[in-house]
């Protein structure tokens, strides 16, 4: 019995594992040019390059499971099977084990990363840890964890970028003084002494009309999700919304697990939990000389990171001309859910995607 329930858990993870290119699956939401791509390195490199066959990697993976106990297998089939939507906790495996595919060899972290999240995965440079993750910060543990959804893909900047992608904004000039911003507004400004601070707010918007009220963010990591299993944060599913829009209504519908916004001792990090791109604009991740800013893709499991403090530290506020009539305070960073803006696409300003997230810092 035990034996049989083992095998069981087995053959069902490994009819989880993650779908490789051109079996449609994989396509799904991730495919399309678009300037501003944010891709590691070895998602650009052909499949076929990949070492070992089929064969060799489910034989591979059979062995390595069938030696993991029964109940982090369980810790595992959680994870896998619910997509990460599911609050599963960390699966501590030795570091130091290596297992072979054809000519190429894998840790086991790697192996379990590779045949559940990112087939086409080669090197641990290309991944980020979540912060929630118990092993996040260490270097060289003996147990490290193995969790596959406590992992994301670490978004490469294309530099230089096409310019065709550039989106047009003020030339960023050295600020007058050592403080980022003027002060926030009353409802935005910073508790008393001895309550807790926000570092950000967040406002949803659907083209151009703000839904619900400013989220005001106080703990390290927010989830932003419209239907998330065991959410808990800022449920874009809850808002009141009169917007009719087909359009509307079907991005509304895609954002899905949404995203995870993060804050990190070398900034604010955004990882992409849904299944379909987000695009991300933000002063902090061009060159500071430049009068454009580049509006980025961010695809399905991928982190990048959004505001940078030091590289704030040199910039001035952005006069944005889409905000004109509605000014704003601090550093944001403006978020649209799976459809894009800019000189390449249709939509020339975010106020015209259907639904899109403003982030303001409290820069102070």
């Amino acid at each position: 019995m035990f034996r049989t329930k083992r095998s069981g858990l087995v053959r069902r993870l490994w009819r989880s594992r993650a779908p490789v290119e051109g079996d449609g699956e994989a396509d799904r939401g991730t495919h399309g040019s678009s300037g501003g791509c944010c891709m590691g390195k070895a998602a650009k490199v052909a499949k076929s390059n990949d070492a070992g066959s089929e064969a060799e990697l489910k034989a591979l993976t059979h062995s390595v499971l069938k030696k993991i106990k029964e109940k982090q297998l369980e810790v595992l089939l959680q994870a896998v099977e619910s997509k990460g939507g599911a609050r599963s906790p960390c699966l501590l495996l030795p570091s130091k084990v290596d297992a072979k595919v054809g000519q190429q060899s894998y840790s086991l972290p790697m192996l379990l990363y590779k045949v559940f999240r990112w087939p086409d995965l080669r090197h641990s440079s290309e991944l980020k840890r979540l912060s929630c993750c118990e092993s996040y910060g260490k270097i060289n543990p003996d147990l490290v964890c193995c969790n596959p959804h406590h992992m994301s893909r670490l978004c490469e900047l294309e530099s230089p970028p096409p310019p065709y992608s550039r989106y047009p904004m003020d030339y960023l000039k050295p600020p007058a003084s050592p403080y980022l911003c003027s002060p926030l507004p009353d409802s935005l400004a910073l508790q008393e002494s001895g309550e807790p601070a926000h570092w950000c707010v967040v406002a949803y918007w659907e083209e151009k009309t703000r839904v619900g009220r400013l989220y005001s963010v106080q703990e390290s990591s927010l989830d932003i999700f419209y239907d998330l299993p065991q959410g808990n944060g800022f449920c874009l599913g809850q808002l009141c919304s009169d917007n009719k829009s087909q359009l509307v209504q079907m991005v509304r519908a895609k954002i899905g697990y949404g995203i995870q916004l993060t804050r990190e001792p070398d900034g604010v990090w955004v990882y992409n939990r849904s299944c379909y791109p987000i695009f991300i604009k933000s002063a902090t991740l061009d060159n500071p000389d430049s009068r454009t800013l580049l509006v980025h893709k961010v695809f399905p499991g991928f982190s990048i990171k959004a505001f940078d403090y030091d590289k704030a530290c040199s910039l001035q506020r952005p006069n944005d001309h889409e905000f004109t009539q509605q000014p704003r305070t601090g550093f944001t960073v403006q978020i649209s859910f799976v459809k894009g803006w800019g000189q390449c696409y249709t939509r020339q300003f975010i106020s015209s995607c259907p639904c899109w997230l403003e982030v303001i810092f409290n820069t102070r």
